[in-house]
């Protein structure tokens, strides 16, 4: 994926101007993702994190551990085996149907066609996410009791064959 740096300036501007705090893009099987720092974390002077592109066979296994490790998010590679899970509606992503439930699933878990993965708040309605394929939890991607656009990406699942 070639991106140059007015390109990469654009999408910091976008993501700064529009309040986007995640932009996936996909070329081919190339992808990144880029991914703005929560409040008060390791920010330069535009807003953003300092990421490193690079071509996915390029990232060793672990940069997804190490990033979260660190609290630095890094481009991370997508693998095109996954299916993502995004956001229907604009509203507040809860994991559990109350504080006190647990959450719906957990990364590891088995889910099958309709079983309910979160649910979004909008509007004081409760819309629960179901999957549309069965298949195995690989990543939650958002936090509990945060906002979330139209097209964001939830949850990460791996189908089953």
């Amino acid at each position: 994926m070639n991106i140059d740096l007015i390109q990469m300036k654009r999408l910091m501007r976008a993501m700064r101007r529009y309040d986007l705090d995640e932009v996936e893009l996909h070329e081919g099987t190339e992808s990144i993702v880029l991914r703005r720092s929560p409040r008060g974390g390791d920010i330069n002077a535009t807003g953003l994190v300092p990421i490193s592109l690079s071509r996915p066979s390029q990232f060793p296994m672990d940069t997804g551990a190490r990033a979260a490790a660190s609290g630095v998010p890094v481009a991370v590679p997508i693998d095109p085996d996954l299916l993502t899970v995004t956001a229907p509606l604009i509203g507040t992503f809860y994991r559990s149907a109350s504080p006190q439930s647990r959450p719906f699933i957990e990364v590891g878990s088995t889910v099958q066609t309709g079983t309910v993965l979160c649910i979004i708040e909008a509007m004081k309605l409760m819309n629960e996410i179901e999957a549309e394929a069965a298949g195995t939890v690989v990543e939650v991607l958002v936090e509990n009791g945060r906002a979330v656009e139209f097209g964001e990406a939830l949850f990460r699942l791996r189908p089953s064959r």
